[in-house]
C-alpha cells in the first residue's frame, strides 16, 4: 500500500463523523459501511509488493517462436533432415556437445556462461493447440486445452495473494491488458507511457479485449511498439470489473477513483526521476524494458511486469525477420539485466519468456515454418538454476504428434514452481489444481 494512500484513507477515517464511537443511534448501513472501510484499510496495511520484495516479469514472444532455430540441436540429425536449408550449421554459439544457441543471441550467450540463463526444453500442454488466439488464452489461463477459464493466472495471483495492494501491483507494458491479469477484483493496470495508463479490464473477456484476440494478436505480429501518438497527461479509459467487496457501489468507486489518482502520481514520478543505468539498443522490446527497468529503480511497488515483443509467425523467409527478432530480443533483455544489477535489484527480479507454441519441424516450401508445439522457455536471473533444463522431445519422425515435437514440461509446472518458490505463495488456489513442480532454482 503506498504512504500517501494510506494516509488518506486514515484522514477520511479519522476526520469523518463516522470516527467516533460507533454507538445504536448510527443508521445500520452507516455502521456497515465504517466497519467495512476499517477492514480494507487493515487488510491494505502491509501488503507484500515489488518495492521491497522479488519481482516477476513476464515476456511473451508472440506469434510462435521457432524454438529449433533458437535452441540448435546441432548433432540432431532429424533436425538437419527436416530443415535442409532452414537448418542452422554455421557461426553458432555452443552451449554443449549437443546444442547451440542461434548466431544472433550472442547477448544470451553472455547470460549463460554468466550462470544467469536457464533453457527449459520442451515446454507445452497436453493436447496442443495452434491457433495463436486459443493457445494464447491456455497459457494466458492457465486452462487445459479443452476447457475455457474466465480469468487469468495472473489475475487469480493477485486476487489470492494480493489483496490490499494498489492497482500497479501488476503493470502491463502496452495498448492492451494481457488476458493473464484478468482477475475478479479490479487489480493491475496497461500503458503506453508513464503519461497514460488504463486499469486492467476484470469482466468477463470479450474476444476482442484479451490477449487472445485476433486484434491483439495481429499488432503484436506488426511489431508495433509503445506508441508515439499516446494522449498527454493522466487518463483512465475504464474501470471495469464487477463490485465484489463490501463496500458499497458509491463507497467502491470512491475508493477505486483514490486509488487511481494515487498511483498515477507515482507512475509519472518515478519514471520521471529514476534514471537507467546502462544504454539500451534501438527497439520497441528495449524501449519497454527500459521503463520497467526505471519503475524498478525507482520503487514502484509492481510485483509482475508483463511485456511482449511480436512478429514471430515466420511462415516465410523466416531466416532474416528471425534472426532480427532473436538480436533484439536478447539485446533488450540483456541490458535490463545490466541495469538491475547496476540498481542493486538483479538478485530480486525473475525474468521468464515464454511464446504460445513452437514451429513445425519441418520446413515448409516457403523458406519458413508452420505453427507448431512444444518449444523452450527461458528463465534469466542470478538465482536460477542454470543451463539446459528438463528434457528435450525427441525429433524423430515416429515420435513426432501431428509433425511437432511432444511437450516434455508443462507450462504449469513451471508457474506453479515459480508461484511457490519466487512469490511465496500456494499455487493450488492459482492453478486451481495441484501440478508438480518444476525445480528452477
Amino acid at each position: 500500500m503506498n504512504e500517501l494512500n494510506l494516509k488518506t484513507r486514515r484522514e477520511f477515517l479519522q476526520r469523518s463523523v463516522l470516527g467516533g464511537a460507533v454507538s445504536w443511534t448510527v443508521p445500520a448501513f452507516l455502521s456497515h459501511t465504517f466497519d467495512a472501510l476499517h477492514a480494507e484499510a487493515a487488510v491494505q496495511a502491509q501488503p507484500t509488493t515489488g518495492k521491497d520484495n522479488t519481482i516477476l516479469v513476464v515476456l511473451q514472444l508472440a506469434g510462435g517462436n521457432d524454438g529449433l532455430n533458437t535452441v540448435v540441436p546441432v548433432t540432431n540429425d532429424h533436425y538437419h533432415q527436416a530443415r535442409p536449408a532452414l537448418g542452422l550449421k554455421s557461426n553458432l554459439l555452443r552451449l554443449t556437445d549437443d546444442f547451440a544457441l542461434h548466431p544472433s543471441l550472442t547477448a544470451f550467450k553472455e547470460l549463460y556462461d554468466a550462470g544467469q540463463l536457464g533453457i527449459v526444453h520442451g515446454v507445452g500442454y497436453p493436447n496442443p493447440n495452434r491457433s495463436h488466439f486459443r493457445s494464447t488464452e491456455i497459457w494466458h489461463t492457465a486452462s487445459d486445452a479443452n476447457r475455457f477459464e474466465k480469468y487469468g493466472w495472473l489475475g487469480r495471483y493477485f486476487d489470492n495473494a494480493c489483496k490490499g495492494s494498489d492497482p500497479t501491483i501488476g503493470l502491463s507494458v502496452g495498448r492492451q491488458t494481457p488476458q493473464a491479469f484478468t482477475g475478479p477484483r479490479p487489480l493491475g493496470i496497461s500503458l503506453d507511457n508513464p503519461e497514460t495508463y488504463r486499469m486492467a479490464g476484470n469482466d468477463s473477456p470479450e474476444m476482442d479485449e484479451t490477449a487472445g484476440s485476433q486484434d491483439f494478436m495481429s499488432r503484436l505480429n506488426g511489431g508495433e511498439g509503445l506508441g508515439a501518438d499516446a494522449n498527454s497527461g493522466i487518463t483512465i479509459g475504464s474501470v471495469p470489473g464487477k463490485v465484489q467487496t463490501q463496500l458499497s457501489p458509491l463507497d467502491y468507486l470512491e475508493r477505486t477513483a483514490l486509488d487511481a489518482q494515487v498511483s498515477s502520481e507515482q507512475i509519472l514520478k518515478v519514471s520521471r526521476q529514476a534514471k537507467n543505468h546502462v544504454s539500451y539498443p534501438p527497439s520497441q522490446i528495449a524501449n519497454s524494458f527500459k521503463l520497467v527497468a526505471r519503475l524498478i529503480a525507482g520503487g514502484l511497488s509492481t510485483r509482475v511486469y508483463y511485456v511482449s515483443q511480436g512478429g514471430y509467425d515466420t511462415h516465410t523467409n523466416q531466416a532474416g525477420a528471425h534472426d532480427r527478432l532473436l538480436r533484439e530480443f536478447g539485446g533488450a533483455v540483456k541490458a535490463f539485466t545490466d541495469d538491475l544489477k547496476a540498481q542493486g535489484n538483479a538478485d530480486r527480479v525473475l525474468l521468464m519468456s515464454f511464446s504460445e507454441f513452437g514451429r513445425r519441424v519441418s520446413q515448409n516450401a516457403n523458406g519458413g515454418t508452420d505453427h507448431g508445439a512444444a518449444a523452450p522457455l527461458f528463465l534469466v536471473g542470478p538465482k536460477l538454476k542454470a543451463g539446459l533444463l528438463g528434457q528435450f522431445p525427441s525429433l524423430a519422425p515416429k515420435d513426432l504428434h501431428n509433425g511437432d515435437p511432444k511437450y516434455t514440461v508443462d507450462f504449469r509446472s513451471i508457474y506453479a514452481g515459480i508461484l511457490q518458490s519466487w512469490l511465496k505463495t500456494d499455487s493450488v488456489p492459482v492453478l486451481g489444481r495441484k501440478f508438480e513442480t518444476f525445480q528452477w532454482t
